[in-house]
């Protein structure tokens, strides 16, 4: 599959880098890169960005300034792309999430090796980043399920953090073969890989659900989350603003589930929520 690279310049960048990303994450865009001057942000090589970014924030506000590029990379090329521009991510010193191409010698806390595709989650994003705080910041359970696991990240780390039973469901067909690829890497043994939507979870019940995805799918899945997740279980929510967090707080407290704790940074916002009622 070849893959379109967009470039879009900002002027001014901040917080618009950060808005077209969630934007565009809904809009047919698996990954992204925030640069000094904008985003690179990635699809499939099909897709049609002209009309795709008609329903983005570029093209509906006067003060936003924009400069757009694009090239197509041939599927064999992704991985070298990757590597000119796939820098390791600290989070604090909990863990370092590297490449397999990236010298070991600077690793701070657990290394995660993270084999970068076309998939979101390669730990860049702070949402990523915030979701694997939270989980070094709790005690997990043995059950635990990643929704929307793009390149798995955080199901090994809940692995390596002491799951003993973990599923990982992502709708793209590449976010879960990649997934299965850094699980090996990662020499992880408990994390099942599926492709899917929700109804993948069957009646399968956790301690902890992780869901990093964005706000309307993830007020879409609430629900699901919450006939899946044992009573007083956790809720890890990210993929929206610190705008966001009233809204979100008050959809999932409809859906059976109190607000604990919020973390953001850079305006980006992840909840950890307990399960008050069936």
């Amino acid at each position: 599959m070849d893959t379109l690279e967009l470039n879009i310049k900002l002027k001014p960048c901040k917080p618009w880098s950060e808005i077209l990303i969630a934007e565009l994450a809904e809009l047919g865009f698996d990954s992204f890169v925030e640069t000094d001057e904008g985003i690179q942000a990635y699809a499939p090589a099909e897709l049609n960005y002209q009309e795709v970014l008609k329903q983005s924030s570029l093209y509906s506000n006067d003060e936003l300034e924009f400069e757009l590029s694009h090239e197509i990379i041939p599927q064999q090329n992704w991985n070298a792309k990757w590597e000119e521009e796939f820098d390791p991510v600290h989070v604090e010193n909990y863990a370092t999430i590297l490449a397999p191409f990236h010298d070991a010698v600077n690793v701070v806390g657990l290394p995660v090796i993270i084999q970068p595709q076309m998939s979101f989650g390669t730990g860049h994003h702070q949402t990523t980043w915030l979701m694997t705080k939270m989980l070094f910041e709790m005690d997990l359970p043995e059950k635990v399920l990643d929704m929307g696991s793009g390149t798995g990240v955080l199901a090994i780390i809940a692995e390596k953090l002491g799951a003993k039973e973990i599923l990982a469901i992502d709708i793209e067909e590449w976010a879960a073969i990649n997934a299965k690829e850094n699980v090996e890497l990662n020499k992880c043994e408990l994390i099942e890989v599926v492709e899917g939507d929700v109804d993948k979870i069957g009646d399968r019940r956790f301690g902890l659900i992780i869901a990093n995805i964005n706000k309307n799918i993830l007020k879409s899945h609430l629900q699901a989350y919450n006939r899946a997740l044992e009573l007083n279980g956790t809720l890890l929510l990210s993929g929206f603003f610190e705008s966001d967090v009233d809204e979100m707080t008050d959809f999932a407290k409809d859906c059976g589930f109190r607000k604990d704790k919020v973390l953001t940074k850079d305006e980006w916002a992840a909840m950890s929520l307990t399960k008050t009622n069936e």
